[in-house]
């Protein structure tokens, strides 16, 4: 079947399986989650390639168990490179089946007791705190996320008012943490169902700094989905809701606005719409140079060194790979308060010499991340596939490492 596909781009590789399936463009689309006209424009070429999560869900729906072979000559991927999709679709944790548990509960009746936010503010707080501090964040936050989540539905259920609707915020704040534990490590559907009680809890806390959070949150399973566009004109309308109160409101409001033009420049790069991506970054370093010397927004992590960090993962995502190294040469690490972006600094500076099929600096790069944050690098498809590459292409030279660091992952070697 490779030998028949040979040559061709990803678009028309994904054509002839359909056809070989026996699948209609709509029913396709649908099953992989997108519409029959964005299929059309990848299988004509109109439409960069899909991103590995798209080729993943498109690798599903046609029953292919290696991604690779719907990547065509337009990806670039080396001769006989290999994307099982047990390794990529979902990576499991053990976190989730309580978590899963807790957001489910019916919860139809809840005995009353006394309720301190701010206590549960507290919580939620830390629990952000440890997502960002610690080298084992997913197990860490897992621990702690199934007994935040009933407290906070529950609180919600026993409040009223005005603290009703605090209750609310701090829900929506939450959600958007347990959609960070859940990504690549759970069924999509239950990561779309906390992103939607995330929205649905800002709602009802009708604060516009709230809201914007719950966008950035939904947006980014919309982008994680390859609804590139949906992304964009989310996290634009949030923008537009947080606009009037740049002037006289806090940090935080600031911070969530920069942070929203983030997520546009990273969506419009990954759609390789360039001018759109550069200009929203842009708007997001003139919003960081408002903000007080060395602040970071508590869970989006938004300040200076985290727009830098975007500037790398922006030039890599539109290919430009000598300017991402560039550019992640100018950060210092240590201005980054956060262990998951600095191991994410590593990956993005990993995943520009991937993408010039330097196996050995990419590896090395990926052995740099690791000890910084585990969890950074075991959840991250990127890392994934380089360190997947690094086995099967890196040659001698680095061939035992590669295949250390692919046992650390569970990958198989």
């Amino acid at each position: 079947m490779r030998d028949d596909l040979a040559g061709r781009r990803t678009g028309e590789r994904i054509k002839i399986l359909r056809e070989r399936k026996g699948l209609s463009r709509p029913t396709l689309a649908g099953l992989a989650g997108k519409s029959a006209e964005w299929l059309k424009g990848i299988e004509s070429g109109r439409r960069l390639p899909p991103r590995l999560p798209a080729l993943v869900r498109l690798a599903e729906a046609l029953g292919v168990d290696d991604v690779a072979l719907l990547a065509g000559t337009d990806l670039n991927l080396a001769d006989g490179a290999s994307i099982p999709i047990a390794s990529f679709a979902r990576i499991p944790h053990e976190a989730v089946p309580a978590i899963r548990d807790a957001v489910r509960a019916p919860l139809l009746s809840v005995a009353p007791r006394p309720i301190d936010l701010r206590s549960l503010a507290g919580r939620v707080e830390q629990a952000w705190r440890l997502w960002h501090g610690s080298a084992t964040h997913r197990t860490d936050v897992g621990r702690v996320l199934p007994a935040l989540v009933t407290d906070s539905r529950i609180a919600v259920r026993l409040t009223h008012g005005a603290e009703r609707r605090t209750a609310h915020a701090v829900m929506s704040d939450l959600y958007a943490l347990v959609q960070h534990e859940l990504v690549w490590a759970s069924e999509p559907e239950l990561t779309w169902v906390v992103a939607d009680r995330s929205v649905t809890a800002a709602q009802e806390a009708d604060r516009p700094v709230a809201l914007a959070g719950a966008a950035w949150t939904l947006a980014i399973v919309q982008r994680t989905t390859g609804d590139h566009q949906g992304a964009a004109a989310l996290v634009d309308e949030a923008a537009t809701l947080l606009r009037p109160g740049l002037e006289d409101g806090p940090a935080e409001l600031r911070a969530m606005y920069g942070a929203l033009h983030l997520h546009a420049a990273t969506t419009h790069a990954r759609a390789g719409r360039e001018g759109d991506a550069l200009r929203h970054l842009d708007q997001g370093r003139a919003t960081a140079e408002r903000l007080p010397a060395g602040y970071h927004h508590l869970w989006t992590q938004f300040g200076r060194s985290n727009v830098e960090l975007h500037a790398v993962s922006v030039n890599a995502d539109l290919s430009r790979s000598s300017a991402a190294r560039d550019r992640a040469r100018q950060i210092d690490p240590d201005t980054i308060p956060s262990r998951e972006r600095r191991a994410r600094l590593m990956v993005e500076t990993a995943r520009s010499y991937h993408q010039q099929r330097d196996y050995g600096a990419a590896l090395d790069w990926l052995e740099h991340a690791y000890p910084v944050c585990n969890d950074s690098v075991h959840y991250s498809p990127e890392a994934r596939q380089i360190a997947s590459d690094a086995v099967d292409h890196g040659g001698p030279m680095i061939d035992r490492r590669a295949r250390t660091f692919a046992h650390l992952l569970g990958l198989p070697a």
